[in-house]
């Protein structure tokens, strides 16, 4: 599953919250709710992110083997 904790982190150490994201990347606050939920945003929506940030997308996000047994 994707994680969004180092983006999570990276606003928390820019000292910038998810409201400033969102609206600087004009995000709906639904997308900003499944990020914060590690739920799947578009990959226009991570284009945006980088964009702004100006970093790349495995600065800001990152693959997590799920739980095995989530899944059964």
């Amino acid at each position: 599953m994707i994680t969004y904790y180092k983006l999570l982190d990276m606003l928390n150490r820019k000292g910038m919250t998810r409201d400033q994201l969102r609206i600087a990347i004009g995000a709906s606050a639904n997308t900003i709710t499944a990020i914060s939920k590690n739920e799947p945003v578009t990959l226009k929506t991570i284009n945006k992110i980088c964009k702004f940030l100006q970093c790349q997308p495995g600065d800001i996000l990152e693959y997590k083997e799920p739980d095995s047994e989530k899944w059964l």
